[in-house]
């Protein structure tokens, strides 16, 4: 037989089977490389299968990736063989391996009439991360540091009537931006140099309140996964740093101002709040720095799952929330209603939002609750430069009096994070 110029001798036919069942070249492939009629290599194959399938090929070849399922011999009746079947089938292939980070979302299976499965299909999604198994990252990163905090002195006694705010809007860390393309540069030295300088300035300004709340207000990461895209929209992110390089630095930023925070006030309650960009990392954080304050008696770890945080203090209720689940416009009447009773004894409450970058007064006293969103410390990455996104940079804290309500702020504005043009 003769196709596309070339005679189908037992060479050829040979060779056709070897590209295809040793080295996994498919019908298409061998014929293009080969000159042949893609459905004559396909025909063959098929034929050298049904061959195998039905016991006509013998035990020399067994076919690459086929096993032998059935041997028949036909005898006389003196025992005399005059004829033998040995059938061929495709090979069971390795055994499943769930892909990392991944789990079981459905099985589909092919059955026989009597119910017997003749194949199985396994489907998988990606998970949820374990954020214990960020914290075991955390761990490692954080090898050949001390193993818990030297307990850090108490400051003079701070006023029992004030507590003092610092709320941690949008930080990012890990965040890439090109100054040439953004007008300023920032990756994660930059961001570990300029956002911790301007904590601890800010801890040093504020006063002497004896209590002090670091509260992280979500998106304190700026990607949640290796995968440097965001967890629901799957949108790219510019990122700078392995994923637990990043996580390393923004838990070393806040150990730095808790402890900073240690020594200004009497005593610090820390709240991590989950971001659209963080909603894994967040919670590994939280676990973090509960286990490395573990001994530090002035220090509560806040380790609330939820998207909501509340405070009551004297007069005053706190709230706060990212912002990218609820809107800001529904904290008055969510508030009221889950927090029925603080309502009732307040006379002063605050709601505290991010996600948006740049401040904003959402609700007045009018409302019953004064609503505003906070400047992140970054600048625009690509995107949001791209886009015409506006607003300053700065960190703040702010005080209540526990029967008057706010009563002061510190504010210390980022102006020039860039360091110059990128190269």
């Amino acid at each position: 037989m003769k196709v596309a110029g070339r005679h189908w001798d037992d060479e050829l036919k040979a060779q056709i089977e070897r590209r295809h069942f040793t080295e996994g070249q498919i019908a298409k492939v061998i014929a293009d490389e080969m000159g042949l009629r893609y459905c004559s290599v396909q025909q063959h194959l098929r034929k050298v299968k049904l061959r195998a399938q039905t016991g006509q090929m013998g035990f020399e070849p067994v076919l690459p990736g086929y096993r032998i399922t059935r041997v028949t011999e036909e005898r006389r009746a003196d025992g005399t063989l005059t004829g033998r079947a040995i059938e061929q089938k495709i090979a069971p292939g390795d055994p499943f391996a769930m892909p990392d980070g991944h789990i079981v979302k459905g099985v589909s299976a092919l059955t026989d009439p009597d119910g017997r499965i003749i194949q199985q299909w396994v489907k998988t999604k990606i998970g949820e991360r374990d954020p214990f198994a960020i914290a075991s990252a955390l761990k490692g990163a954080f090898r050949g540091m001390r193993g818990s905090p030297a307990p850090v002195t108490a400051p003079v006694a701070g006023l029992d009537s004030q507590l003092t705010l610092y709320p941690l809007a949008d930080w990012h860390i890990g965040m890439f931006a090109w100054g040439r393309e953004t007008q300023a540069n920032w990756d994660l030295k930059i961001a570990e140099r300029v956002i911790g300088g301007a904590a601890a300035e800010l801890v040093a300004q504020a006063p002497r309140s004896a209590t002090a709340i670091v509260l992280g207000g979500g998106d304190l990461i700026h990607s949640d996964n290796q995968d440097n895209r965001t967890s629901r929209s799957g949108h790219a992110l510019d990122v700078d740093g392995r994923y637990p390089k990043v996580v390393q630095a923004a838990a070393r930023l806040l150990v730095g101002l808790v402890e900073a925070a240690l020594a200004r006030h009497d005593r610090v309650i820390v709240r991590i709040l989950k971001g659209n960009h963080d909603e894994h990392a967040s919670v590994a954080v939280a676990y973090f720095l509960l286990a490395w304050f573990r001994n530090e008696p002035r220090v509560t770890v806040d380790d609330d799952p939820s998207l909501f945080f509340r405070h009551r203090f004297g007069k005053v209720l706190l709230a706060a929330t990212h912002g990218h689940a609820a809107r800001a416009e529904r904290m008055p009447e969510l508030m009221a209603h889950r927090y029925a009773a603080d309502w009732g004894e307040t006379l002063f409450r605050y709601a505290h939002m991010f996600h948006l970058h740049h401040k904003r007064l959402m609700a007045s006293e009018g409302g019953g609750v004064v609503v505003e969103t906070h400047q992140a410390p970054i600048p625009p990455d690509a995107w949001h430069f791209g886009s015409g996104f506006l607003s300053g940079r700065s960190l703040h804290a702010i005080t209540y009096h526990r029967d008057y309500g706010e009563i002061g702020r510190n504010r210390i504005a980022i102006l020039d994070a860039a360091g110059g043009e990128a190269p």
